[in-house]
């Protein structure tokens, strides 16, 4: 009887143990080289979208800001608009003057602190700044599109 006890046991627990380390979100800074290695759902979104001549242009009013995107590695919107952004980035060439991914928790949170100095709410959140100053913030997902809502931040 102890032996199907222990078995039933160890059938049950071990498969839950697993999955709550697996599971465990990343937090913290993160390059973007770095979230599409380790994390399949971003690159596959990442190599999946395509982006439109238009978006590519559009991407180009970013040139000498600094990106701030705020996002959990478990989030279905993050997941997809992260990765797009990252390659609107990478096909639009434009020149940043920063781009920072923070990860964050459950409880959106990161260690540094930053999520909760930017007030974070909702992810992703993407912040557009210039020295320092926020000109705005696209929450969740874009209106028009993320190359078209970023572009309205001047």
């Amino acid at each position: 009887m102890f032996k199907r006890i222990a078995l039933f046991l160890s059938v049950c627990l071990v498969p839950l143990l697993s999955f709550a380390v697996d599971n465990k979100p990343f937090v913290g800074q993160i390059s973007a080289a770095d979230l599409l290695n380790d994390y399949q759902q971003f690159s596959s979104e990442y190599n999946n979208f395509v982006s439109t001549v238009a978006d590519t242009q559009a991407m180009q009013t970013l040139k000498g800001k600094d990106i701030l995107v705020l996002f959990g590695t478990w989030c279905h919107d993050s997941q997809r608009e992260v990765p797009r952004l990252l390659k609107l980035l990478d096909s639009s060439k434009v020149a940043l003057a920063s781009l920072k991914l923070v990860a964050v928790g459950y409880d959106k949170r990161d260690p540094e602190g930053i999520a909760a100095r930017y007030q974070l709410k909702y992810s992703p959140t993407i912040i557009v700044l210039t020295a320092g100053e926020e000109l705005g913030r696209l929450v969740e997902k874009p209106k028009a599109s993320i190359a078209s809502d970023l572009s309205q931040f001047n």
